[in-house]
């Protein structure tokens, strides 16, 4: 399995928010871990990069028992190919193993959020 970690600020220092880089490794990842977020993203897209800190926030404190992981689309276009992700910013959530949420473009926080907290404290409170 190949990951590397990012240097953005809170990611240094967590092994919870990692660069995916091989299709393998995510679909090992999707099969094996309870509650998992997949960011893709586009470094030429401006609102990638500003949702990005605000996903990570999310995820941090609402959610620490998930995993966010982020994916290059451009760099990475066979894995979102396999994923059906033409267009960023794209998450995608999966839930033991099915994926459960996807959004795409326009995505508001608090509607995620509360998507994320249904599935969430179902899985998490048994």
């Amino acid at each position: 399995m190949i990951l590397h970690y990012l240097d953005w600020g809170s990611l240094k220092n967590t092994n919870l928010h990692m660069e995916i880089i091989e299709f393998k490794s995510l679909q090992d990842k999707i099969q094996t871990i309870p509650a998992l977020l997949i960011y893709f993203y586009n470094d030429a897209c401006a609102p990638c990069l500003a949702l990005r800190p605000k996903v990570l926030s999310m995820v941090t404190k609402e959610f620490p028992m998930m995993e966010l992981d982020f994916i290059n689309a451009a760099a990475n276009p066979e894995i979102a190919g396999h994923f059906g992700v033409f267009s960023a910013p794209t998450l995608l959530v999966f839930f033991e193993g099915k994926e459960s949420i996807r959004e795409s473009k326009y995505i508001s926080l608090p509607e995620l959020e509360n998507k994320i907290e249904r599935y969430y404290n179902m899985l998490m409170d048994e």
